[in-house]
């Protein structure tokens, strides 16, 4: 029965990370270099330093940026100013017009220490790092790519749990490495990566869910709450200690704005913080109000360092509201949801964390990638024939697939970069143009991929990826100006390190590809001889259809039976014991992921498929009839 149970998971481990794997290589290498999203897009903006060193903004440039707003944007949705971040930035305005789709902005910039007008546009229109972080949580595809992202995440987590079960020496194998050894050096690699990220790994796994556990998980918030759409505003307020900033209606009555320099001293003196931000509501009207947002420390060595933010009477300069924690308050439930994110977007520790967050994101990129590998490496000396007929072309697909997850995924990102370079940076639409390049590019390598003989694919695409990442500097120099000497001689670490970073993946990539080129040459009789063995004998079709039976117990019964009981334990809790119901939601949510694996884990642990569902039936019954009962009593 031990036996039994391990070659479960075995088999769940499998076929979790190979369906997943692909996107799931490239999710983790996008949300890799997302822990630099801020220094990627400092670079790929490409703004000039100013001649000139401030700290901040003074107050005339203040007064020219609301002067610029108000004729330029009057009947806007709101103003934004973002002040300067470091000594030679300048200040930057932004605004939505009225009537304006969300998100469609109008720019400006300012020289902070005079006011005048910066030439237009200033620096690159572009997505910048944000494009790795959308991709890494949404694939870039609105609502359909967010839950996508979300299975492969839940499949990852099972595909670790089941990792631990099915490897008893996962620890002592972690110093055993054997190379040239074909598919036991992936495997040695796989488990050597897996062991030195893994507490990394099962936490970033964890909150990446954790942080959309309304959205993933929605069933305990409507059994609280009930299904309407001011549900989640109402568990919102709950779980707030502070009620949100007032939202002000326009009043018709035009009004003029009140000196924004002694607002933004007087906000940083409440504060303690520089101020990141401007932003202010219904410019013009007598309802208008200032927010002061306080810059985010990521230097603290605390997870929970909430926003800093003081509201203002736009007109009489009046306090409305202070955002801050108080002096030695007590980590309340909803500090929960700013931990897990400062957990998983690195938001403290300062540049130590990110750095380290940032090799174990390529740790755990290069445990996904060797897991993918090790499949085909087996595959190519023995076929299981798990796919029937049809299983050679199945291999074949899987080893294309391979090359364009793992190598792919990187030539399309140097080339994301290098459309930022060469796009005209008065394009129209350069944004979403060189999101399409890197697009673009990830397609152009499977199609190469799938021309190409495997190893020859491995070769010149990892000797592209080189080459993209090594000419980078010398591209930015020739299009932009700009050079990695010059970064560093005027004190701009953040775009130097951003240049230095692709020289060491071109490096890295470059050994790849000679080490790939100079193993096949050795290999090449062995190939021949892996490619004319005997396949063994493959599933039946029972067996097949016991793996498709226990995968949809998993995914659908699964759910099923995690919505039911953790609905049930959300109205259950405040009933029970002292909590509140937002604490209920809050709890039985983040609980619903660990209790979904184990429903993953005891479906494949089973004995047949058949008690699989039933139990998962039984056990999601009983939760809805608790939910009932507690609801109506």
């Amino acid at each position: 029965m031990k036996g039994g149970f391990r070659q479960a998971m075995s088999g769940l481990h499998t076929w979790c990370g190979l369906t997943c794997g692909w996107l799931l290589c490239a999710i983790f290498f996008t949300g890799t270099l997302s822990v630099f999203r801020e220094p990627i897009t400092r670079w790929m903006e490409a703004r000039p330093a100013l001649p000139t060193t401030v700290n901040g903004a003074a107050a005339p440039a203040l007064v020219a940026a609301a002067s610029h707003l108000a004729q330029h944007a009057s009947g806007a949705r709101f103003w934004r100013m973002e002040l300067p971040q470091r000594t030679r930035d300048a200040l930057l305005l932004a605004w939505q017009p009225a009537g304006a789709p969300r998100g469609s902005l109008q720019t400006a910039a300012l020289d902070p220490a005079t006011g005048a007008l910066l030439p237009a546009p200033w620096g690159r229109r572009t997505e910048g790092g944000r494009h790795f972080m959308s991709f890494h949580y949404m694939l870039q595809a609105g609502t359909p790519g967010f839950w996508l992202v979300g299975w492969i995440s839940m499949c990852m987590l099972v595909a670790l749990v089941s990792g631990v079960l099915v490897h008893r020496r996962i620890f002592a194998d972690f110093f055993t490495l054997r190379l040239g050894k074909g598919p036991r050096s992936w495997l040695d690699a796989h488990n050597a990566s897996a062991v030195l990220a893994l507490p990394f790994l099962f936490m970033i796994v964890y909150s990446g869910l954790a942080i959309f556990y309304t959205s993933y998980l929605p069933a305990p918030l409507r059994a609280a709450y009930g299904p309407g759409e001011d549900a989640y505003g109402r568990f919102q307020a709950e779980l707030a200690d502070q009620a949100p900033p007032p939202r002000r209606k326009r009043s018709g009555q035009v009004a003029v704005l009140h000196p924004l320099a002694p607002l933004l001293q007087q906000a940083e003196m409440t504060t303690g913080r520089p101020a990141q931000m401007l932003l202010v509501e219904q410019p013009g009207d007598a309802a208008m109000a200032v927010r002061v947002i306080g810059r985010a420390d990521e230097g603290t060595r605390g997870l929970n360092d909430p926003k800093r933010i003081v509201g203002f009477d736009g007109v009489t300069g009046a306090v409305l509201q202070v955002q801050m924690p108080a002096p030695g308050a007590a980590f309340a439930a909803e500090d929960i949801h700013a931990t897990l994110e400062a957990l998983h977007f690195a938001r403290f520790g300062g540049w130590t964390v990110k750095w380290l967050y940032f090799f174990s994101g390529l740790l755990g990129t290069a445990m996904v990638a060797t897991g993918t590998l090790l499949f085909s490496a087996k595959r190519r000396q023995k076929s299981l024939g798990e796919f029937g007929v049809v299983t050679g072309q199945v291999y074949r697909a899987v080893e294309v697939l391979n090359v364009a997850a793992v190598v792919g995924i990187v030539v399309a990102s140097a080339a994301y970069f290098y459309g930022n370079r060469l796009l005209p940076a008065d394009m129209p639409g350069r944004a979403g143009a060189e999101i399409q390049v890197f697009f673009g590019a990830w397609v152009f390598s499977l199609v190469h991929a799938a021309l190409r003989p495997g190893r020859r694919a491995w070769v010149e695409q990892s000797a592209a990826a080189a080459l993209l990442c090594l000419g980078l500097p010398l591209l930015n120099h020739l299009t932009a100006g700009q050079y990695l000497i010059d970064y560093w001689l005027a004190g701009d670490g953040v775009r130097g390190a951003v240049e230095c970073t692709a020289l060491g993946f071109g490096v890295g990539l470059a050994c790849i590809a000679w080490r790939v080129q100079r193993s096949g040459r050795k290999a090449v009789p062995a190939q021949r001889t892996a490619a004319s063995a005997v396949a063994t004998r493959g599933p039946t079709a029972r067996q097949r259809w016991s793996v498709v039976s226990r995968v949809a117990a998993a995914a659908v019964g699964g759910y099923a039976l995690v919505s039911a009981s953790t609905a049930a334990l959300a109205v259950a809790l405040p009933r029970l014991t002292a909590v509140s119901p937002a604490d209920g939601v809050l709890i039985a949510s983040l609980l619903g992921f660990a209790l979904y694996t184990g429903a993953a884990v005891w479906t494949f642990g089973a004995r047949s498929p058949g008690r699989a569902w039933t139990g998962l039936t039984l056990i999601s019954s009983v939760a809805l009839l608790i939910t009932l009962l507690l609801k109506t009593g």
